[in-house]
């Protein structure tokens, strides 16, 4: 990590961390519950912790490429053998001298088979072993950066999911309050219209809005709904038992360093980046096995031996037994493939070009995600601000409009479109704060040391929401001041 960003993201993790074990409020710890439940029933990250634990054994086939192999094999079974010797020389004790000219001709048919063998083998020398072994430790090392970025993952898609459930039921609730605000103005208006106040369009706008706005209650009804069980999948849990929190108030968390650390940073240690990177020298080593040097082998052989046949043929009964033993030293050069290895060799550094260009553009891809979400806190909390006294604005005209429409300068369908505007704007600012803290996560990921202190530090900007949001104002409007922590 670079250090200055090391030294700012640790000095306000601690800080957060603190503020934490401080903090009287308690259910912000739902989130942490969230992810650790995340962490035992997130069908992703238990493959990805399965991948992660067959990957840790390519170090110890790595290591057993270059270990002694032995094997045994035994036959049994019926077999038929035929010899003839012709012109042989035939010398034995009492025989003087040696008989020329001798034939030998043995026979069994259908005997008895009896075979068994051991074999033994240490590699020595060899290429293909050697690069097949390098690729090996490669893998392993690309598995932990899968497992490590896996954890990352589940990180952020489980505060995503959070907060999609947060949105979602905020949403609702504003639809519910905008929805009674609709009823109120509906009876008002009926009521004014039966005194002769209004015109009678004003009672079919407010109609109409109405009836549109239970129609979108509905919709965020289903809204709810769906993210809840998406949440529920993730994690096993009820989510409509969980009290969920938003960052509501309080200062959001800054970038920590300028944007050229934050680059440097994910360009030497963003996981998917050292991945890609690896798989880079994986290929490699691919196309290294079926190279010229990579094809002869040196390898230190033993092997015993016995065959044992025994039955009859056309001579009478027959026996025969061979045993044979061998140490030594075995070198293998392929002469001639058919072009096969060549071929291999061509397929595999083509391949190697095709994952180095994938590499090039992962590396881009970081470093515009990089910039990307530093922008989105950067800008993210300007926005959020800009939107705080947007609502203030907002409310401010709710409560004009309303006057207006008292007096009869305002109609009906403008106090309808000023509370709608300033739902609107609400929604926007919880989303904008909640875009900062996603962004502030994806930062620390994409530069490689997202960690569960983040997800702590997260807690430090949720809260329950205001008590006055517990009451059903004609605007539906958050608090426009925003106090920070102490």
């Amino acid at each position: 990590m670079n250090p200055t960003i090391r030294q700012r993201f640790l000095g306000q993790s601690w800080l957060v961390l603190w503020g934490v074990v401080l903090s009287p409020w308690s259910e912000a710890s739902d989130l942490l519950n969230v992810w650790q439940a995340a962490q035992q029933h997130d069908l992703t990250y238990q493959a990805a912790a399965a991948g992660h634990q067959a990957g840790a054994t390519q170090k110890d086939q790595a290591s057993a490429l270059w270990h002694p192999t032995v094997q045994a094999s035994g036959t049994e079974g019926r077999m038929s053998s035929q010899s003839q010797i012709q012109g042989a020389q035939f010398s034995a004790p009492g025989f003087f001298p040696a008989t020329n000219n001798a034939n030998f001709n043995t026979s069994i048919n259908g005997g008895l088979l009896q075979r068994w063998s051991v074999q033994g083998r240490q590699p020595l020398i060899s290429g293909d072993r050697l690069a097949q072994g390098r690729e090996l430790d490669l893998k392993s090392q690309v598995a932990e950066l899968e497992w490590a970025n896996a954890r990352q993952d589940l990180i952020l898609r489980t505060v995503q999911r959070y907060f999609e459930v947060v949105l979602a039921q905020e949403a609702l609730r504003v639809a519910r309050q905008q929805t009674l605000a609709v009823e109120r103005a509906l009876a008002e208006v009926q009521r004014k219209f039966e005194l002769g106040d209004v015109p009678v369009t004003d009672t079919h706008e407010a109609l109409a809005r109405r009836e549109a706005m239970r129609a979108q209650v509905l919709a965020a009804e289903a809204e709810v709904q769906m993210k809840q069980q998406a949440l529920g999948d993730m994690t096993g849990m009820n989510p409509e038992e969980l009290t969920l929190a938003a960052p509501y108030d309080g200062v959001l968390p800054t970038v920590g360093a300028s944007l050229n650390d934050w680059l440097t940073d994910a360009s030497s240690h963003n996981l998917q980046w050292q991945e890609k990177s690896l798989q880079v020298e994986i290929a490699r080593q691919e196309a290294k096995r079926y190279g010229a040097l990579a094809s002869s082998s040196v390898d230190l052989v033993g092997e015993v031996d016995s065959d044992h046949l025994t039955g009859s043929g056309n001579y009478g009964s027959a026996s025969n037994t061979l045993r044979t033993s061998l140490v030594g030293v075995q070198v293998t050069i392929p002469l001639y493939s058919g072009g096969m290895r060549s071929a291999h060799q061509d397929e595999k550094t083509f391949l190697a070009r095709q994952v180095e260009a994938e590499s090039e553009q992962v590396h881009q891809l970081v470093l515009l995600s990089t910039r990307e979400a530093w922008l989105g806190v950067t800008t993210g909390t300007q926005r959020a601000e800009a939107l705080a006294h947007a609502m203030t604005a907002s409310d401010d005209r709710v409560n004009s409009t309303h006057l207006g429409q008292q007096v009869g300068d305002r109609s009906t369908l403008d106090l309808l479109n000023a509370q709608s505007e300033a739902a609107s704007t609400r929604l926007a600012w919880l989303q904008a704060r909640i875009d900062v803290l996603i962004n502030r996560l994806r930062l620390s990921a994409l530069g490689g040391h997202l960690t569960d202190a983040d997800l702590l530090a997260i807690n430090q900007w949720l809260s329950l929401p205001p008590a006055d949001l517990a009451g059903s104002n004609s605007s539906g409007l958050l608090p426009t001041v925003v106090t920070p922590h102490p």
